[in-house]
């Protein structure tokens, strides 16, 4: 089972490498992302799966990640071909390839079960991405490739700096299995365990895109196709908070939380502030997404960082919110985008009377990115700032409030800029579509749903992650 969730993806990546056609290639996607949802459906019902001397390992943490990372990609290769379709001048062999082999690396950091492994896989989406952002082939797309790679391969090489310091905590007897480590962590060097978590807390957190590692975002994201952005924004930099939260679980056994959720919660506010002053009279919508999703990345670590746990259910609710909510958000901004040809503020006005359907979206998508009711995030939020308010956390409650509402203003003014107005293009040249649009309406209506009730199985994969990083301290005493 786990080995079919890694090579499915690949060879449907390569039989689409191999199609010729340009036209048929995209509608290839939906199959290959849809294998693997099926495949990882059968997954959630295994207790336990295990591959590769137990490298390979799909735990209750694993398995939450593996869901909503398995239906955001299926949904975004839903939406592909309606894309694609309206880019007939450029070939897509390389991006559709590009599309499924980044599946098997996501997957593969949800199930890598080892220090080396993990660090391999994480480095591995780097690569995959790269020429995605790349398929404009303009010069900014280009700077932006370079920028991405650069950034991130010196947060890599951080994270593998940590890695050896995590390695050599544990003395003559390292090992670099996660489970090895989390049942000896209680013996580990505190010193050397302090210097890796900081170190991969910056290394991975640089992938995750937080503050102030996180200045490949507003390119990436901002010249990527929006379907590239949506599985950057809700994928690949929730797989590095997966890798953050492998550390946090060692800290947690070794009887460090204190330590590691200090660091959480500064860089969750301080990805916040960062987000909130940039999201200010932002003038390329498109990378207004981008401050957004630096926002949220810190709202996951901030929740983290509070401890307990009703918070840390609130964070892992909220990284379920935030992919399908920035599905939305990148999807509806992609069609605005190639529509009116301009991700500018002052060239796009007035976008509800020429895209409806997208614009509306857009407006829908906001208010719930800004944790609005009656959405998922909202419900998130709530939690987690109830959470630090019930833990006596009240100036950093108070400051995580403050920051929202500035967000919200500032996030408000430039997406209400772009739908309402006297329309700048009263006729687009690629208006709403089916295809364009069905995608993004599921996931306004996961997004929707969530915020109004939450499904059994739903809550149960929850329960059942935090009740796993909550027991690591038993289990490391039972050694």
């Amino acid at each position: 089972m786990a080995m079919g969730l890694l090579i499915v993806p690949l060879i449907c990546a390569a039989i689409v490498a191999l199609v010729p056609s340009n036209r048929l290639r995209p509608w290839l996607l939906p199959f290959g992302s849809g294998a693997h949802l099926l495949l990882t459906i059968q997954a959630l019902n295994i207790p336990s799966i295990r591959a590769l001397d137990d490298w390979i390992v799909l735990d209750d943490l694993g398995k939450l990640f593996l869901g909503v990372i398995s239906v955001m990609h299926f949904l975004c290769m839903c939406y592909a071909p309606g894309y694609l379709r309206l880019r007939p001048e450029r070939s897509n062999r390389v991006l559709c390839a590009c599309l499924l082999m980044s599946l098997s690396a996501m997957t593969l950091v949800v199930l890598s079960h080892h220090l080396g492994l993990m660090w391999v896989a994480v480095e591995a989406t780097t690569l995959i991405s790269a020429p995605s952002i790349y398929f404009n082939h303009n010069p900014r797309s280009i700077e932006a490739t370079w920028k991405y790679l650069l950034i991130c391969s010196v947060g890599i090489a951080i994270a593998l700096l940590g890695s050896f310091f995590l390695a050599y905590s544990a003395g003559r007897e390292s090992t670099l299995q996660f489970e090895t480590l989390v049942l000896e962590a209680p013996q580990l060097s505190k010193e050397w365990l302090h210097a890796a978590f900081v170190l991969l807390l910056v290394g991975y957190g640089t992938k995750m895109g937080l503050a102030p590692m996180h200045t490949w975002k507003p390119d990436a994201y901002g010249e990527a196709p929006g379907l590239v952005g949506a599985l950057l924004a809700g994928g690949v930099t929730n797989v590095a908070f997966f890798a953050i939260l492998r550390f946090y679980h060692i800290m947690y056994a070794a009887g460090d939380a204190a330590y590691a959720r200090q660091l959480l919660l500064f860089l969750g506010l301080l990805s916040m502030a960062t987000a909130a002053v940039f999201m200010i009279r932002q003038r390329d919508f498109k990378r207004l997404l981008a401050y957004s999703s630096v926002e949220h990345m810190g709202i996951l670590v901030f929740g983290i960082g509070i401890g307990g746990p009703v918070a840390i259910f609130g964070s892992l609710l909220h990284m379920v919110n935030n992919a399908m909510t920035k599905g939305v958000l990148f999807l509806s901004a992609g069609n605005i985008h190639r529509a009116f040809k301009s991700k500018s503020t002052a060239e796009v006005h007035g976008a509800m009377a020429s895209l409806p359907l997208s614009s509306s979206l857009l407006v829908a998508g906001f208010l719930a990115g800004c944790g609005s009711p009656p959405f998922g995030p909202f419900v998130s939020e709530f939690t987690i700032v109830t959470e630090a308010f019930a833990n006596h956390h009240y100036v950093l409650a108070t400051v995580f409030l403050a920051m929202l509402m500035i967000i919200f203003v500032g996030m408000g003014s430039t997406v209400l800029s772009i739908v309402l107005g006297k329309p700048s293009k009263p006729e687009v040249p690629f208006p709403d579509g089916l295809l364009t649009g069905a995608p993004v309406i599921v996931f306004m209506a996961i997004v929707t749903l969530l915020g109004v009730y939450l499904p059994e199985w739903l809550r149960g994969l929850l329960n059942d992650a935090v009740t796993f990083l909550q027991s690591v301290r038993e289990v490391g005493a039972s050694q």
